[in-house]
């Protein structure tokens, strides 16, 4: 299937959380002179309008991004994260949003390389034009789960691997923890960014208790939710688990989630989860 457009949900209570998250662990990455790698299996186009029309169509940036604009104080991870959307946005109004490649693009360093994959044939367009002319950045138009495989190990022996599928085939919840692992096997030292919708709860357990059973050893969760779990259709909370994350994410987690919970949470239900699945 290759329906899914990240413009209708760009800078959504989920981004929050995975970018949160993400220049968390690219700060970290960002401190050793060393070079990384970072490889995204799922890359979309790279940047969002948020004045399009599919944007404006859900609105759902406006619990998100939008409803963060303007605070003056923030912990210090969210407001990391913000300052990539306000630099993505020139210092000025909020009109766009920087996906996942675009951040990491920001905050690298020239000797950082990244991979970028995406099979949706419009979206792979457009995310050439964002990042055409640097050699440092690979795109490819292929199965991003395939070329994960393909590419480990990195040359640089450092890297974050980002897997955020739009899970719009349930096999997807199955196949992203096949390939985690396979790709672990290869490269046991990667930092490795899982991300996840809650949409059914038993579909999320079912990865966590693959995950335990893996003989995989780091694994952290963190979730962020805006209302409860429900039966109905639609994604009440997203997570990020993350395969030997830094040692200072889940304390940031710790200052993050609950501010975002009691920000971005409907009507009181906002919430937020933060889990050792395996220890070290």
């Amino acid at each position: 299937m290759l329906s899914y457009r990240h413009s209708y949900h760009a800078g959504n209570f989920a981004d929050v959380l995975k970018h949160t998250v993400l220049t968390s662990i690219l700060d970290y990455l960002l401190q050793k002179d060393k070079a990384f790698c970072y490889l995204d299996t799922h890359s979309g186009c790279g940047a969002y309008q948020l004045d399009s029309e599919q944007s404006l169509k859900t609105g759902e940036f406006n619990n998100g991004i939008a409803a963060l604009w303007e605070e003056a104080t923030l912990p210090v991870p969210v407001e990391r994260y913000m300052q990539q959307v306000k630099a993505f946005n020139g210092n000025g109004a909020l009109r766009a949003y920087p996906g996942s490649p675009m951040i990491c693009n920001q905050m690298r360093r020239d000797d950082d390389r990244m991979f970028l994959f995406e099979l949706h044939p419009n979206e792979f367009t457009n995310m050439r034009g964002n990042f055409s002319g640097d050699r440092s950045i690979k795109m490819s138009k292929s199965d991003g789960l395939q070329g994960l495989i393909a590419n480990m190990p990195p040359k640089e022996r450092r890297g974050l691997v980002l897997i955020d599928p739009s899970y719009e085939i349930k096999t997807e919840y199955d196949d992203v923890v096949d390939t985690l692992i396979a790709a672990h096997r290869r490269f046991a030292t990667g930092t490795y960014a899982l991300w996840y919708p809650v949409v059914n709860r038993t579909l999320i357990s079912k990865m966590e208790r693959l995950l335990k059973a893996s003989g995989i050893k780091n694994i952290q969760l963190f979730e962020l939710g805006i209302e409860a779990d429900k039966e109905e259709r639609g994604m009440t909370s997203s997570g990020m688990i993350v395969v030997n994350p830094p040692w200072t994410l889940q304390k940031e987690m710790q200052h993050s989630l609950p501010f975002l919970a009691d920000k971005l949470g409907i009507n009181g239900q906002g919430y937020y989860r933060i889990d050792t699945l395996v220890a070290e």
